[in-house]
């Protein structure tokens, strides 16, 4: 199964899942909460699965989300040592 996700999509939902909420990784990107909230959902269903679920005034990760999580930080991990390594041979 491919998964065709957009590294603003991943980084968007590490924003939210470490930040606990929308509204706060829409702060950190400069997007409308609405434009972040779109991005999440589109990834959502690209992954066939829920990622986030309320609680309270919060949101938590469901078991997938907490899967994805750990390999969109390595995804934006490596592609932070890619940019830095390409930065190095400027």
């Amino acid at each position: 199964m491919a998964i065709h996700a957009t590294l603003k999509q991943l980084q968007l939902f590490e924003a939210a899942a470490r930040l606990g909420g929308v509204t706060r990784a829409a702060e950190e990107a400069n997007l409308t909460q609405p434009a972040v909230s779109i991005q999440l959902k589109r990834l959502e269903e690209t992954i066939g699965l829920g990622l986030f679920e309320q609680v309270g005034r919060k949101v938590a990760l469901t078991e997938a989300g907490e899967v994805v999580l750990q390999h969109a930080r390595a995804i934006l991990e490596e592609f932070e040592a890619l940019a830095a390594g390409v930065h190095e041979l400027k």
